[in-house]
């Protein structure tokens, strides 16, 4: 377990807090101010992410699942009938030379992407694209309007309605999943006309992506892998005949995509003891073994592209994801189960600034950890159990 005693560690209730009075102005800041935003069956918790005080509490209905708007400032939170988007009240105005760093109350802004069953939002290449689930629509989003106070959707399209997901690229083109309310099989790169240009049927159960590396995208498949670079769909299989790939984590410092590894075609749940790097140059899949299972809420990257991984044991596992070596192991929280049903809260892994955040549902603990130096530098206690978990640079 961490050795607590070695560092200062800062403790703190989270009750249900409201931060600043709500028409305070905003107040400029000598320095960046990062932010998490911690889901709750209630609403989202946002917290400064140095000393993880509380910063402001959003009532939310339903179900929240979060996404990073890629702008520095915003989530965009999945709720029944669209992505709504919340203003975490951080934020850096860039004059080129120089930057004015300001906070302000955490707030919901009242804009909104409306849509059947929202489902992946993906930002790459200063793009946001937002999968509908529902209608098969795809929205496509400038981050840089939301700034500015408009969600304004730059160009729409739809494909037929399934669990898919779309990547919009900078010079126009975006890459689709292909499939309908039966089964997901693939891929399709259309053009900025929307023609398609490069299709891929061989993904069944497509799900999740990544990107690597000069803008190489990954897709996961029940055998395999597809790796898109340029107009070119390349396939891996899996080493089994089962092998599903279906979440990544990738990192721009690095050409590996870090996955999940499923091999139990049948099972309603699998809690994998394997995992996989995914060389997106060479289009080889490493399967390595970890002493531990994780979830789908398990898999992160380091600022240099390691590969973190929360382990069921209570510990992040480090790896060097070019030697697929282990490189540092360290305890965290106590050992946990994943839950049968994925609503559940479970324990939470978020990377940020070279920082990773755990949060364990069962003590409500947050612990930050600096993955530089293996040690916990902050920690606080939740009034509530955490669902999912992001963050923004301020």
């Amino acid at each position: 377990m961490l050795k607590f005693f070695a560092v200062l560690l800062l403790t703190a209730v989270v009750a249900g807090c409201s931060g600043p009075a709500e028409n305070a102005a905003p107040v400029e800041q000598s320095a960046r101010t990062p932010r998490l935003a911690l889901s709750y069956d209630g609403g989202v918790l946002v917290l400064d992410a140095k000393t993880l005080k509380p910063a402001g509490d959003v009532p939310l209905d339903g179900f929240l699942r979060l996404n990073s708007a890629a702008d520095g400032r915003h989530v965009l939170v999945s709720q029944a009938g669209g992505f709504a988007v919340l203003d975490l009240g951080a934020w850096t105005d860039d004059h080129g030379d120089h930057g004015h760093h300001y906070t302000d109350t955490p707030r919901s802004t009242g804009m909104r992407f409306s849509g059947a069953e929202p489902g992946h939002a993906v930002a790459h290449d200063d793009k946001l694209t937002l999968f509908f689930d529902g209608t098969g629509a795809v929205d496509i989003v400038d981050p840089h309007a939301l700034l500015a106070g408009k969600a304004e959707v730059a160009s729409h399209f739809a494909v037929p309605a399934h669990h898919g997901v779309a990547v919009a690229r900078g010079d126009g083109s975006v890459v689709v999943s292909r499939g309908d309310e039966h089964a997901r099989t693939g891929l399709e790169i259309r053009d900025a006309a929307g023609r398609p240009i490069a299709i891929n049927d061989d993904c069944p159960g497509l799900h999740g992506e990544a990107a690597a590396a000069d803008g190489v995208l990954t897709f996961g498949c029940q055998n395999g892998i597809l790796i898109v670079r340029g107009n070119t769909i390349q396939k891996t299989a899996s080493a089994d005949p089962y092998g599903r790939i279906g979440n990544q984590a990738g990192s721009a410092e690095s050409a590996v995509v870090l996955g999940d590894y499923k091999t139990e075609a049948g099972a309603k749940l699998e809690r994998p003891q394997r995992f996989t790097f995914t060389d997106t140059q060479t289009g080889r899949i490493t399967v390595v073994p970890l002493d531990a299972s994780y979830s789908f809420r398990s898999l992160d990257r380091g600022p240099r592209g390691e590969a973190v991984i929360l382990g069921t044991d209570g510990a992040l596992h480090i790896f060097d994801a070019k030697t697929a070596r282990r490189i540092a192991h360290i305890g965290v929280i106590a050992p946990w189960h994943e839950p049968d049903d994925w609503h559940e809260p479970m324990p939470n892994l978020h990377v940020q600034d070279g920082v990773a955040y755990v949060s364990d549902p069962q003590t409500r603990r947050l612990v930050a950890v600096d993955l530089a130096g293996g040690a916990a530098v902050a920690e606080t206690t939740l009034e509530r159990a955490v669902i999912e978990m992001t963050g923004v640079r301020g």
